[in-house]
């Protein structure tokens, strides 16, 4: 497994709120030094990470013991969309946890005669989504329209609204909704 001393370091010095020039002025390297080590462009010799670590103070041993958390992830697969929804209409929400996220995306399959309900839905925020196939009937207040493939919808989510496929045929898309709803 291979470390990721630039990462490390930018972590540990952010951590000790210090700027790349700071720390290269307590520990006598140039601010040169720390920005090539923390962008991974040069590896440093243990002397001189040991150098680096005095100015914040910090040994090498706890500086490669040091759990650091993981990076928020931000590529995600097939396997990665969590089934929400079950039933006529299908929402798989990309990730398992939104904590501390302002953004939801969720991939939508509406049977034929699927429906949200006579009563429109409500809630804080905005939404939006493209059709991928299929035709989905849209009711946004007083508004209606009939989408198809390649349009599109957004809207304020305080704004009544409601959702049907009246085609013969499975309808898809990809929404969007800040904050989350679900």
């Amino acid at each position: 497994m291979e470390i990721d001393v630039g990462a490390r370091l930018r972590a540990v010095r952010s951590a000790h709120k210090l700027s790349q020039r700071a720390l290269a002025l307590k520990a006598g390297v140039t601010n040169a030094t720390i920005s090539l080590i923390e962008s991974n462009r040069i590896n440093p010799s243990v002397g001189a990470l040991k150098r680096v670590l005095d100015g914040i103070p910090m040994s090498l041993a706890d500086f490669f013991a040091l759990d650091l958390p993981a990076p928020p992830q931000v590529f995600y697969g097939p396997d990665d969309f969590v089934e929400i929804g079950a039933g006529a209409i299908s929402y798989r929400q990309l990730g398992p946890d939104l904590t501390g996220r302002a953004l939801q995306i969720l991939v939508e399959r509406y049977a034929p005669g699927a429906d949200t309900g006579r009563v429109p839905l409500r809630h804080e925020g905005e939404e939006g989504a493209v059709l991928l196939s299929g035709c989905l009937e849209v009711t946004v207040g007083e508004q209606t329209r009939l989408l198809g493939p390649g349009e599109a919808y957004r809207f304020d989510s305080r704004t009544p609204h409601r959702f049907r496929n009246p085609g013969p045929g499975p309808c898809a898309l990809i929404s969007a909704c800040t904050p989350p709803s679900f």
